[in-house]
C-alpha cells in the first residue's frame, strides 16, 4: 500500500499559509493610487472642461511610472540575489567613510532616470547595509549631480555657471546627509516599517 503524499509527515512542520490583507490594510497599501483616481473623479464632475486633459496626463504619468519600474523591480530583484549584505556595508556602510561618500555620489551621479527610481533603490540600499548619510548623498546626487544633466546646464547656462552650483551642491549634500544620519541616531533608528523593505526585494 502506497502512503499518501498528500498527509502530513510525523515531524514535517505545519507551513504557515500567508494571512490575506484586511480591507484597511488593501485600501492603506493603495492609498496613492485612490487618492489620484478620487481627484480625477472630483475634476470630472466639477469640472468638466478641464478633465480629459487631466485624466489624459494621469495616464500618461501612469504608462511612464510602469515601464520605469517594472525593469528597476526586476534589477533590484537580481540586486538582492547576487550583491552580498557584506559587500554594501563594506563600500556603502558607516564606516565606509569618504570612500563611502565618493561612491554614492558617482551611483547618484551616473544613472539618467527620474528621482522617484533612486527611492527603492535607496530603501533596498538601506536594507543591506548602506549608511543614512551615504543613501541621502545618493539621492541628493541623483537629483542634482547627474552627468548628462551637468553637460545640458554647462551647454546652456555656462561651464561657470555649472561648476560653482556643482561646488556648492556636492557639500550641501554631505551635510545633509550627515545631520539627517545625527537625527537618525539620536531618535533611536529609522523610522521605515521592515515589511515594506521586505516587500520592495
Amino acid at each position: 500500500m502506497k502512503p499518501d503524499l498528500t498527509q502530513p509527515m510525523p515531524g514535517d512542520a505545519p507551513q504557515d499559509k500567508p494571512a490575506r490583507k484586511t480591507l484597511k490594510q488593501w485600501l492603506f497599501d493603495y492609498r496613492l493610487a485612490l487618492i489620484v483616481a478620487a481627484a480625477d473623479l472630483l475634476i470630472w464632475i466639477f469640472w468638466p472642461a478641464q478633465a480629459p486633459a487631466v485624466i489624459r496626463n494621469t495616464g500618461d504619468y501612469l504608462v511612464e511610472m510602469v515601464v520605469i519600474l517594472i525593469p528597476v523591480a526586476v534589477l533590484m530583484g537580481l540586486f538582492e540575489v547576487w550583491v552580498p549584505k557584506q559587500l554594501i556595508g563594506k563600500y556603502l556602510g558607516r564606516e565606509s567613510g569618504w570612500k563611502g561618500i565618493l561612491l554614492a555620489l558617482l551611483f547618484g551621479a551616473a544613472p539618467t532616470g527620474p528621482l522617484y527610481v533612486a527611492f527603492p533603490i535607496a530603501a533596498m540600499l538601506l536594507k543591506k547595509g548602506a549608511s543614512p548619510l551615504n543613501v541621502i548623498v545618493l539621492l541628493n546626487a541623483w537629483a542634482a549631480i547627474k552627468i548628462p544633466q551637468l553637460l545640458v546646464e554647462a551647454n546652456f547656462l555656462g561651464p561657470s555657471f555649472m561648476l560653482v552650483r556643482l561646488a556648492l551642491t556636492v557639500p550641501s549634500a554631505i551635510l545633509m546627509g550627515w545631520l539627517i544620519q545625527k537625527g537618525i541616531e539620536r531618535s533611536g533608528g529609522l523610522d521605515i516599517d521592515p515589511a515594506g523593505l521586505e516587500n520592495i526585494s
